[in-house]
């Protein structure tokens, strides 16, 4: 990808940058380590800085044949309540392998044959959807590059149709709904979705793609 920064904004960054010293897992979980490194920040001093360290992820904007969103409604423990959201989930190590299920368009550079195969996983898995139509590269984000290295890799899946059955994780409690995309993009607008890769996905189609 070519850099399209000036000279200053370059020197810019280099000033601002830090220096790591070293890393280490402070903590480890299921689905993410929480990670400390030894920094030295541009003015000499030095502390730890403190981070959670997963793998990528992907997130699913599912349209229908008739222009229809698939929605998941899931439990979510960190807020204590049911949240309406989007199919997304983590990249696994498998998921590099490459899937022969729906063609690809305009995936774009960020989005190597292993999102897809990990969109269509995930589809399937919390949807019990395929799309017919192959997936479309939306947008990578970094949603809270303050506190982890979180990248979310957003795909359009197009003609989506029930296939089979779900399998969801043992801790995944998750209900499936079919909505009008105008209703889902009002919930975003007025703040009723709350669930952030939702939003991102929704906005960004909205001005990118209608």
């Amino acid at each position: 990808m070519t850099d399209r920064r000036t000279d200053a904004e370059r020197n810019e960054a280099a000033e601002l940058a830090w220096e790591t010293a070293g890393t280490r897992v402070d903590y480890a979980c299921p689905g993410f380590d929480v990670r400390v490194d030894d920094v030295r920040f541009p003015d000499g001093t030095a502390d730890e800085y403190h981070y959670v360290d997963e793998p990528p992820a992907v997130v699913i904007l599912p349209f229908t044949s008739a222009g229809d969103v698939v929605v998941i409604d899931e439990w979510r423990q960190a807020v204590d309540r049911v949240n309406r959201g989007l199919p997304a989930g983590t990249v696994e190590p498998e998921d590099a392998a490459g899937s022969e299920t729906a063609p690809a368009r305009e995936s774009g550079t960020t989005a190597g044959r292993d999102f897809e195969t990990a969109a269509a996983r995930e589809l399937a898995e919390e949807t019990g959807y395929a799309a017919r139509g192959g997936f479309e590269h939306l947008i990578t984000v970094e949603p809270t590059n303050g506190i982890a290295n979180s990248v979310h890799h957003h795909f359009l899946a197009h003609d989506c149709e029930p296939t089979a059955e779900r399998d969801l994780d043992h801790n995944e409690s998750i209900d499936v709904d079919v909505v009008d995309y105008e209703d889902l993009l009002a919930a975003v607008v007025d703040g009723a979705c709350r669930d952030g890769r939702t939003v991102t996905a929704v906005l960004q189609y909205e001005l990118t793609r209608r």
